[in-house]
Order: structure tokens, then C-alpha cells, then sequence
């Protein structure tokens, strides 16, 4: 075996297991196996021009010597993103243990606890410090939570202001930049109008439905919130907030003065700046719109035996369900960066937060003090981090970039300076003597930080925060660490067993493509430093555009989108901006499968499109003749269709050009979602097969961790027409000639995550991305044929395969009072988790394998679905007491003193042999959602319950 070749360490089966599956499925060769699968008239007739393949060792040298092209200076540019201390504790415990990156979305609560438990402490960090009644588990960024505030305000409208038309969204000023154009990207497609201007000027008309401030502001002013608030509220009008969630340690939550929305990042809680990310943004609202929120909210319920247990709440809200109703397409959430953020929370406490907090706002005031007696007028009377400076510009920043310092720089006559956790009084003693060097004076040596506090009237925080037992038990590195091992024995991740999820691609994430991103010289770049400062940045950055560009057969590309969710508005975006540049301004409709994911349709009504579904035939393809008739109906307006190759159902449809053609012909741009380019890359294209535009889940086919359900990289390749229109940054120049408003708010998104992304590809090379791909899809068809017998594939292709996935049908045990449910839970006792449930076919599961799977784990899953069924063949309608409808059992029910159920302990926990040899322990019964619904808590509880009990 050639060691040095990562595409045998990244691939399972081994050769000679190949060839055994091969046998098995009745195909002589590989390339039989891809001609029965793909058809031949979209399959490329020449390999992905790309690099030579690295080995492991080669790439970590390369990645090494690109990451020293990076300067990393002392940064107080602020506008949103600080330089941190990430506790060790966090970053060797979580940030680098596959336990944590490898987890799936918690949609399989029982073996989801510890992840949900850190969850929870989230929310609950977030509710305390922004004063509101509940938040969610996180958002993509801050101009992303900021957006969705907006949206969020507009759909709650009260009724005669929906019928009067009341539109106007009021922004202040103080607003980060990077959020006003995010704001501004999602006002137009949905109808309403933003007035910018300034908070004290605003008159509180009837005619806005809400407003919303920045809080301090983006040159760090804190603005007399209390008394804006107070007058909306008496003007009904709704207002958000955009928080600083460190300063709130020191100034009073904004639900203390009656905000609607508070949003902002947990980035300053120890997260690195990774040139833009990924971080985890914060949304906190009031309970009353608990049902527009978007993305996901973690809540207590009970389980079988009335054990306290949690899950996600309100789950009827995700996006497969809402569809073309949904006011967001948010349907992830940045869960590693946000169980990161909230450890920092725990490990400090409300203590520690304080000590932080201060140290930053009294080292502001020392440097405030010094700048002001040797002659500069400071503009901000009231701050928390931020100096507002009245200088030249110029010369400061020649001088400050020569001492490698960073400040931010509006105009020729001033600069800010944020100050941060990191910063030593030696460091502001450099930044003293700067400012003293251009105006000539001798600098003033700054000895020791007073301990002040700029902080007055109202505005100082009064209200008492994460009083929670958990946010005061684990302040030393030996109970953090036993803390964060006992939530990860809760959870299990793919360190454990295969996640056959369909459509969600749970590979190998490789320890060799992880480990850069602990490296400083990655994490301490800024988002908005100067780009002869991140050098290695953009040789990574545009070296993957450029991969990704060739893999999909387009022309470019943008890395802006954060999540694949993002990644379907851009490209729909983009195609609205071109239609709209050839006087296309009607062309609104976009055509939609049924099968689509929900995130298809809602995306479509955010970039202002109205939703055309076409239908599915038998066999589970597009049905040709009702979206040719639909497109030729709809021609004059056409603007897109929205598809997914191969399709939901897990089928290369051999029609596809003729699709895409029907869609040119009649006027439209074809968007593929890339959900499924797990089974194109090396084979086929988007390019290839017609698309215009399509977005790639780097989360999915191109190996970034999952996280428990975050982060996401979701960009955007696109044919030659529609590169003009790529997204661009207020900040950053990126973007086409014609670029669009920004979609995230970083200019290159998860700058920090993309890098894993890169290093997948050089590994892997041309041929071991194509070879990822067959193997993707013999390990489908492989698994198609053990079930066959016991589980009926709902789909396939014109020859009997699969694609990388498939679906089977679960529905028939219906007679045995069996639901796909019950299967779900009972693979946990088998120690797996469930593939996807119920999409896009209600009562089915969906199985997708991928290539890092090795033959005998297929084999331990296949076995598990088959001693399933015949658990179900022995089941009748009538016996509602048995091992599915019980499941999962959990150590404390196999190991009471009492046993009542009509099977053994045996048959319960260990059904068959393998299991005991690495047997995974579910830490709850199966929860009880309804309850949970019914009962909304989405905190932890308070201290006083405990001393109350």
C-alpha cells in the first residue's frame, strides 16, 4: 500500500473489498458499475485539470508556508470582530476532538444530549445578557441575524399595518457597514424600504413598522437606546438591536428597555477571527414570535419514563415543512462555534466575564486619557471598547502599520480603535506613541490601568445574569474538562459508528485537513486587514474558487455564502441581478420539483420570486411534459428553475439536459442545488449537464465537519453571464464588476473553514476526487443490494442503480404498527445513528453512505437493518409493547433491578454480537416532543429552583 497516497487513507473499502462489492451488486468492473448509473451524455470526456496530489505530510508543509505569507498584526479595527483568547481547555476538548466536529444535526435527540445540553447553556447565556425571553441556537453571522431580525419584524406586522402597507424599516447610521448591505440585499426582493439616517433625527412616523440600532455603534458611541426604544414602543413600531455581546456584561440588556430583537456575534467569546469565520451569531426574542424565529431553538421536555431530556423545539417550523410560507431558508445553525462560545461562558462564569469585561472598557478609558492630554479630541462620550478620533489618518496609519497595529480608518480625519481581551498596557503604550510621533510631543507612558468606568446613568448594567448553577460549577481546567467528556459521552459522532444520513454526506473529515485551523497564523487574521496583510489567505482562497470553478464546469466563483441555505438566495440572487440587467425585471417565477427541499422554495421567495411547482412521476423523476408545459406558460416571466442532480429521490434522471434546454428556451436560468455533488465531482458537472448557477455544501461533499449542525460553507459557481453579479463586500473589493449586495458579512465568508476545503482537494487530487465518487456510489449500491429482501428501494435508475443514495420504503410495516420512527430509535440500541426520515418521502429513510465508509461497517449497519426486520416480522398490530416501540434502551432500564417487557435485557441492548463490543449507551428514552412544545423552556434553570428543591 503507498502510504503517501491520502485518497487510500480518505477511501474505505479496500481493494479487494471493492471487488467483492462489485460481485456482489453484478457488475464486472468500476466502470460498468458508473456506465449503468450515470448516462453516457453527461458524463465528462476528459479528467478535472488540477494539481498533482499531495501526501499529508506534503500538503501540511504547503499549508504551512502559505500561513507564514499571512502578517499577523496587533488588530483594533473592530466593526464587529475582536481578537480573542480561546481557553486551551476548549480548543484541545472541543474545537480539535472529532467527539464534537463529527456530530451530526441534533435531529435524533436521545443521542444528541450533550451536544443539546451545550446548547441550551447558549441560549441561556444569550437570553441573560440581551434581557430577552427566549433566543435560538444560533445564526450564520451578525448581518445575517440582523436581516432576519428584519424579516422576522416585517411577517409580525400588526394587522392594520399589513393592510395599510407599511413598509419602511428605519437603520441608524451607527449600523456596522457590512450589515447595512446585507440589510440592504434582503429589504428589495421582499418589498420593503429602508430609510438610513440618524437616531436622534428619526420622528417615529406611522409609516415604519420597525427600526433597528447598533448597540454601541460601529465607531463605538453608546447611543441613549432606553429613550428610542420608549418612543417605538409608543409609535408601534418594533425595534431590534444589534449588541456588542461582550459589552453587555457591562451595559443593561436591551429587553431591559423593550426591544423586540436583540442580534449580535459570540465571536469575543474565545472564538478566533479567521478572516471572517465561521463564528456563531445570536438571535433573542420575545416568546410571543417564538414561531417566525428563524433557525433552530433547543427545549426542555421529558422522556418515556418523565426524565427531564431535550431536543429541538418547534421542529414543525423547519423549512421542509414551512416551504413557500417560510419568511427564512435558515436551516442550520453554527452549533461547534456556539458550544465554544458557550463553554467560554462556563469556564469564566458571570465572574470572569466581569473581570474581562472591565479590564477591556479600563484599558479603553487609560488609552482615551492619554490620547486626550497629549492634544486629540475623542468623539465618543459615552463607550465600552471604542476610541472615535479626530487625526490624520495618513500619517497614523503609516506609523501604526510600521509598528504591525491595525486601527480603522473612516475618513482622512479620523480613526478607531477597538481595544480587546488580548491587549497589554505595553500595546497601548505603541499606540500612544504613535499618535504622539505625528503630531511631534513626547508620549505619555501609561503605567497602570485605572479603574474606571465610562459607563453612566441607565445605560450601566443593573440586572444580575447567568445565575445558573452551570455557569458556576466549572472554573478550573479539571471540572471544564470532565464537564465538556461527560456532554461527549452523550453524543454519538462519527468517531463512533457511520451517519448514513442521506443528502447530508457525513465523510471523513481528515485530522490532516483539520489541524491548520488551531494555527494562529490563520485564526488572527481580520476580516478587513489590509490585503497585503493576508497573502497566504488569498492564494488559498482564490486557488479553491479556482478548484471549484473547474469542478462544477463554470466560469466563477464566490466563497462569500456561509451556509448551503445562503449559497440557493445568492444564486438566485445573482440570476435576479441578471435579469434585471437585461430589462428583465418582470421575470419573478422560479420552478420548483416537488421533490425539492423545503429550503428551495423558501429561498425562492426571499430573492422576491413567486414559487411554480412541477410534478414527479412514478418512478420519481421531473416530470418532463408538466414542466415543459409550465415553463412555456409562465415564459414571458420565467426567471428560474431550482433542481437537484442527481435528484432527492437518488437518481441520475436521464432528461436532464432536456430539462435545462426547456428552462433556455423559454427564457429562464437553470439553478442546481448542490446538495447531492457528491455523486458529480470527476464524473459529470453542473456545467456539463446545463446549469447556470449552482451552490456547493464544502460541508457535505468537500469534507468540513458537520458540528452538530454547523458550520457550513455553502458557495456559489456560476456560467460566464452571471460572473458580473457575484456578491461583493462594502469593505473588501470582491465580488464581479456588477456585484450584488453582500450575502454574508464577512467578504469571503468562513474564510477559517474554507482552508479545510482546500486541503481535501490537493490531497485528493483529480483522480482521487473521481475515485471519491465511484466509491460514494458503489457503497450505495452495495448496501441497495444487502437490504434487498428485507427493504424495498423506492427508486432507481433506468437500470436498476443508485446513485450515491437511496431510499427505502418503510411504510409497509404499517401493518405491523410499525412507523419509520421506530426504526429510527431502535438502530441507537444497534449503535447507530438513523439515516434521514421521512424526505422526501414521508415513512421512508433515505441512505447515503459516502466513500469513507469501509466494507465491514457497511456489513455492521446492514446487518442491524436486517435483524430490525425480522424484529418487525415478529410484531403485530396489537402488540404495541416491543422492542421498537420501546426503544431506545438506555444502561438505567437494562440495568434495574426491575425487568417487565416481554423480551430480554439480551434482546433489548445487545440484539446481536458486534454491538457488545462497542456498545453505545443512549443517555435518555425516546422524548416526548409534543410536551415539550406544549411546555416551551428553552433555558437552563435558575439557581434558585435548585435551592428551592
Amino acid at each position: 500500500m503507498n502510504t503517501a497516497d491520502f485518497s487510500l487513507r480518505h477511501i474505505g473499502p479496500r481493494e479487494a473489498d471493492q471487488q467483492q462489492m462489485l460481485q456482489t451488486i453484478g457488475a464486472d468492473s468500476m466502470e460498468q458499475l458508473i456506465h449503468e448509473t450515470i448516462p453516457d451524455g453527461i458524463r465528462l470526456t476528459s479528467d478535472l485539470n488540477l494539481d498533482k496530489q499531495m501526501s499529508e505530510q506534503e500538503y501540511l508543509l504547503h499549508i504551512y508556508s502559505l500561513s507564514k505569507k499571512n502578517k499577523v498584526f496587533k488588530t483594533f479595527i473592530g466593526l464587529g470582530y475582536h481578537p480573542t483568547i480561546m481557553p486551551a481547555v476548549i480548543q484541545r476538548n472541543i474545537l480539535e476532538n472529532p467527539g464534537w466536529y463529527t456530530a451530526y444535526t441534533p435531529y435524533q435527540a436521545e443521542i444528541a444530549q450533550g451536544r443539546l445540553e451545550a446548547l441550551l447553556n447558549f441560549q441561556t447565556m444569550v437570553t441573560d445578557l440581551t434581557g430577552m425571553e427566549i433566543a435560538n441556537a444560533s445564526l450564520l453571522d451578525e448581518s445575517t441575524a440582523a436581516a432576519e431580525a428584519m424579516s422576522l419584524l416585517f411577517a409580525v406586522r400588526e394587522r392594520d399595518q399589513r393592510k395599510a402597507g407599511i413598509c419602511k424599516f428605519f437603520v441608524s447610521e451607527n449600523i456596522l457597514p457590512q450589515t447595512l448591505s446585507l440589510l440592504q440585499t434582503r429589504a428589495t426582493p421582499i418589498g420593503i424600504e429602508l430609510v438610513i439616517g440618524k437616531e436622534e433625527d428619526f420622528d417615529f412616523s406611522e409609516d415604519y413598522f420597525a427600526a433597528i440600532l447598533q448597540y454601541p455603534g460601529k465607531y463605538g458611541q453608546v447611543t441613549d437606546i432606553k429613550s428610542f426604544i420608549e418612543k417605538a414602543n409608543a409609535s408601534r413600531i418594533k425595534v431590534a438591536v444589534a449588541a456588542d455581546i461582550m459589552s453587555l456584561v457591562k451595559l443593561e440588556a436591551p429587553g431591559k428597555f423593550g426591544a423586540d430583537v436583540v442580534v449580535g456575534t459570540t465571536q469575543r467569546f474565545g472564538i478566533p477571527m479567521g478572516y471572517g469565520g465561521p463564528h456563531a451569531a445570536y438571535f433573542a426574542t420575545k416568546v410571543a414570535y417564538k414561531r417566525d424565529i428563524p433557525g433552530r431553538i433547543i427545549g426542555v421536555t421529558k422522556d418515556a419514563n418523565e426524565n427531564r431530556a431535550l431536543r429541538m423545539a418547534l421542529q414543525t417550523r423547519e423549512q421542509h415543512i414551512k416551504r413557500d410560507k417560510a419568511t427564512s431558508n435558515i436551516c442550520t445553525a453554527q452549533v461547534l462555534l456556539a458550544v465554544m462560545a458557550g463553554m467560554y461562558a462556563v469556564y469564566h462564569g458571570p465572574k470572569g466575564l466581569e473581570f474581562i469585561a472591565n479590564d477591556i472598557h479600563n484599558k479603553t478609558v487609560a488609552l482615551s486619557n492619554a490620547l486626550q492630554s497629549l492634544g486629540f479630541k475623542q468623539k465618543n462620550s459615552v463607550f465600552f471598547d471604542t476610541l472615535h478620533i479626530k487625526a490624520d489618518a495618513k500619517a497614523i496609519k503609516t506609523k501604526a502599520e510600521n509598528k504591525k497595529m491595525n486601527f480603522h480608518y473612516p475618513n482622512d480625519n479620523e480613526v478607531v480603535i477597538s481595544i480587546n481581551e488580548p491587549t497589554t498596557l505595553e500595546e497601548l503604550n505603541k499606540i500612544v506613541s504613535v499618535f504622539a510621533k505625528t503630531v511631534k510631543k513626547e508620549s505619555i507612558r501609561i503605567k497602570n490601568v485605572p479603574r474606571e468606568n465610562n459607563i453612566i446613568g441607565e445605560l450601566k448594567r443593573q440586572s444580575a445574569f447567568l445565575k445558573e448553577p452551570v455557569f458556576n460549577s466549572h472554573h478550573s481546567e479539571t471540572e471544564l474538562m470532565r464537564y465538556i467528556k461527560s456532554l461527549e459521552r452523550k453524543d454519538l459522532a462519527l468517531n463512533h459508528s457511520m451517519i448514513s444520513l442521506g443528502s447530508c454526506t457525513m465523510k471523513l473529515n481528515a485530522a490532516s485537513e483539520m489541524l491548520p485551523l488551531s494555527w494562529f497564523k490563520w485564526g488572527k487574521i481580520h476580516p478587513f486587514a489590509p490585503l497585503k496583510q493576508t497573502k497566504g489567505y488569498q492564494i488559498v482562497l482564490k486557488e479553491l474558487e479556482d478548484q471549484l470553478t473547474e469542478i462544477t464546469g463554470f466560469a466563477g466563483t464566490s466563497l462569500q455564502p456561509n451556509s448551503g441555505a445562503q449559497g440557493e438566495f445568492a444564486g438566485l440572487m445573482v440570476i435576479r441581478a441578471y435579469h434585471e440587467s437585461r430589462g428583465d425585471q418582470h421575470r419573478n417565477i422560479c420552478l420548483i420539483p416537488s421533490s425539492a427541499h423545503g429550503t428551495n422554495p423558501a429561498s425562492a421567495v426571499m430573492a422576491g420570486m413567486k414559487v411554480v411547482v412541477t410534478k414527479s412521476t412514478e418512478e420519481g423523476n421531473i416530470d418532463v411534459d408538466d414542466l415543459k408545459e409550465k415553463a412555456e406558460l409562465h415564459k414571458d416571466n420565467l426567471a428560474a428553475l431550482m433542481v437537484t442532480y442527481p435528484s432527492t429521490h437518488g437518481v441520475y434522471e436521464a432528461s436532464i439536459k432536456d430539462i435545462t434546454q426547456i428552462i433556455h428556451d423559454n427564457g429562464g436560468q437553470v439553478y442546481m442545488d448542490g446538495a447531492n455533488m457528491n455523486a458529480q465531482v470527476g464524473l459529470t458537472n453542473p456545467g456539463n449537464i446545463g446549469a447556470d448557477v449552482c451552490h456547493l455544501n464544502l460541508h457535505k461533499t468537500f469534507a468540513i465537519p458537520h458540528g452538530g449542525g454547523g458550520p457550513g460553507v455553502g458557495p456559489i459557481c456560476v456560467a460566464k453571464q452571471l460572473v458580473p453579479f457575484l456578491p461583493g463586500n462594502p469593505l473588501v473589493k470582491t465580488g464581479g464588476d456588477k456585484a450584488i449586495s453582500a450575502i454574508s458579512a464577512a467578504p469571503f465568508g468562513s474564510s477559517l473553514a474554507c482552508i479545510i476545503s482546500y486541503g481535501y482537494i490537493k490531497m485528493l487530487g483529480a483522480s482521487g476526487l473521481k475515485r471519491s465518487t465511484e466509491i460514494a456510489i458503489l457503497n450505495a449500491n452495495y448496501i441497495k443490494k444487502r437490504l434487498e429482501g428485507s427493504f424495498e428501494t423506492l427508486y432507481s435508475g433506468e437500470l436498476g442503480r443508485a446513485a450515491h443514495e437511496m431510499i427505502i420504503d418503510c411504510r409497509p410495516f404499517k401493518t405491523n404498527g410499525i412507523e419509520v420512527v421506530d426504526i429510527a430509535k431502535r438502530l441507537m440500541d444497534y449503535g447507530f445513528h438513523a439515516p434521514t426520515v421521512s424526505f422526501p418521502v414521508a415513512g421512508t429513510m433515505m441512505i447515503e453512505p459516502t466513500e469513507s465508509e469501509s466494507k465491514q461497517e457497511m456489513d455492521r449497519f446492514c446487518d442491524a437493518m436486517i435483524s430490525i426486520r425480522h424484529e418487525i416480522d415478529n410484531i403485530s398490530k396489537e402488540d404495541t409493547n416491543n422492542v421498537l416501540k420501546n426503544a431506545p434502551h438506555t444502561m438505567s432500564m437494562i440495568t434495574d433491578d426491575e425487568w417487565l417487557l416481554p423480551y430480554t435485557r439480551q434482546q433489548a441492548a445487545f440484539p446481536l454480537d458486534f454491538v457488545k463490543n462497542n456498545k453505545f449507551w443512549p443517555s435518555v428514552r425516546r422524548v416526548n416532543d409534543a410536551y415539550g412544545d406544549r411546555n416551551l423552556i428553552c433555558t437552563c434553570a435558575p439557581i434558585e429552583e435548585y435551592m428551592e428543591a
